[in-house]
């Protein structure tokens, strides 16, 4: 069983590195020194594999780029230094996993395609991101294998999802890996900094500090987008995503040093997660005495509560204690549907579990379905009375090799061609055919009905809101 063994947050100046900075580095003399501290303690642990994310990478609004060559190399010709070159295996097979656990989460995640690569001027080449953390690393432990990751523009709760898929995949293989959060915190720090100066700079700096210190996953996810455009920076995404990956494991926090030249922010930190997986979930202590709930109406009186908190206050509900104790123990995929007076008003959810049990699916999914599914705008408060909801729990997808092998009634259906899918749930109003139910679920997903595609099938149990 693989796992991850460390995590690690590491800025990208390339002025730090050797033969770059040309002296200059010694204005940043605490980044350097607890870089080669962070290079000393990987080549102890020993990893098999380096997992990176790097905001520097291509980035997409609704795709996770990962690297996908056989050899990963870089340099640092625009700074200067051709000659300081670098050159990574990749770990094809956990990169694999990862690719696949994000599809059963709903997150299209993987390489492009060379025509796709030329299309939108993307390079094969690693970026500074990723090269500045991996040439201290690299002098103190050379023998592993790397996967690099951008940071794409999703919601920071589906940054945090992705991680998990990290998590899994990691899990179910037999790598040793570190993790770097590679980013730089504020660009914006004083008059000379090269994005100008804004005060929310140093303010911001102060807050990622203390967030990381404290291991606040909840307030890094509730971060506001406005205050990261401000203070100018490029990290946050980067370490949601790494706290992801951690999900489920306590975890202690080192700040190993912070500072400010250049009028960029760095921060490195050491996050140690330990052995145990946490057991309960956020709401169940000191709930017991509670009465649970009857899991007829459980999952869907759970979306309700968790929407209408969400859209009042903003806050995120905790797992209430009259859930029932097999929404807490059982993982699943889940789709969370509001509809508006009989006609749909929100659907989203996941093919695979990305969370730690049902309850904390519905939860993250109502609030998604509520105010993130782009076909509509967000739920108003003025709306709540009028929604009602019902929750699919889904069992595992089997592959198929025909649409003879569907019912409509009975069966949902998914849809793959390399990284695009496409799912329909089961027994759904104006669908009377397996033809129809594959044809909207290529639709959703962007898939030619003349390309080549992979069926699978799925059955649900649905759950729908009796108030």
């Amino acid at each position: 069983m693989g796992k991850i063994i460390n995590a690690y947050i590491l800025p990208h100046p390339p002025v730090i590195v050797p033969g770059i900075g040309r002296g200059r580095e010694r204005s940043a003399g605490p980044t350097v020194e607890a870089a080669k501290k962070v290079a000393r303690e990987i080549a102890l642990d020993r990893p098999t594999t380096v997992i990176l994310s790097t905001p520097h990478a291509p980035g997409f609004r609704d795709f996770v780029y990962i690297y996908d060559q056989e050899s990963l190399s870089g340099d640092f010709a625009a700074f200067g230094s051709p000659e300081i070159e670098y050159r990574f295996r990749n770990n094809k097979a956990l990169y694999t996993a990862i690719a696949e656990k994000a599809a059963q989460a709903g997150i299209n995640a993987g390489g492009l395609g060379s025509s796709m690569k030329k299309q939108y001027g993307i390079s094969d080449r690693l970026d500074h991101g990723a090269l500045v953390p991996l040439c201290f690393i690299q002098r103190e432990w050379k023998d592993f294998r790397l996967i690099c990751i951008s940071t794409p523009f999703l919601p920071f709760e589906e940054l945090y999802r992705f991680g998990r898929c990290i998590e899994e995949a990691v899990a179910e293989s037999d790598e040793r890996v570190v993790y770097i959060a590679s980013g730089d915190l504020s660009h914006k720090l004083d008059r000379d900094a090269p994005a100008g100066y804004h005060p929310m700079g140093r303010k911001y700096d102060e807050y990622l500090v203390d967030k990381v210190r404290r291991n606040d996953v909840q307030g890094l996810i509730g971060t506001k987008e406005d205050f990261l455009e401000k203070a100018g920076e490029c990290g946050t995404r980067s370490i949601i995503m790494m706290y992801g990956a951690l999900h489920g494991r306590k975890t202690a926090s080192e700040v190993y040093s912070y500072e400010g030249p250049f009028g960029v922010g760095y921060l490195i930190a050491k996050i140690s997660p330990e052995d145990k997986a946490v057991q309960a979930s956020s709401g169940e202590a000191g709930m017991t005495d509670q009465l649970e709930e009857s899991m007829d109406r459980a999952p869907a009186r759970l979306a309700r509560e968790t929407l209408e908190m969400y859209i009042r206050s903003g806050n995120k509900i905790s797992v209430p204690g009259w859930v029932p104790a097999e929404m807490k123990n059982r993982r699943a995929g889940v789709f969370v549907s509001l509809k508006k007076k009989g006609e749909l008003r929100g659907c989203i959810g996941t093919v695979g579990p990305t969370m730690v049990n049902i309850a904390e699916e519905i939860i993250t999914n109502a609030i998604s379905s509520g105010t993130r599914d782009p076909r509509f705008p967000t739920v108003k408060e003025s709306e709540l009375e009028d929604l009602t909801y019902s929750v699919d729990v889904l069992g595992p997808p089997e592959k198929i090799s025909s649409m003879d092998e569907l019912d409509i009634k009975r069966y949902g259906v998914i849809v793959t061609a390399g990284f695009r899918r496409g799912l329909l749930l089961p027994d759904l109003e104006g669908v009377d055919t397996p033809e129809q139910q594959v044809s909207i679920a290529l639709q959703k997903s962007g898939i030619n009905s003349g390309e080549r595609f992979d069926l699978q099938r799925f059955e649900v149990i649905r759950y729908v809101d009796s108030d």
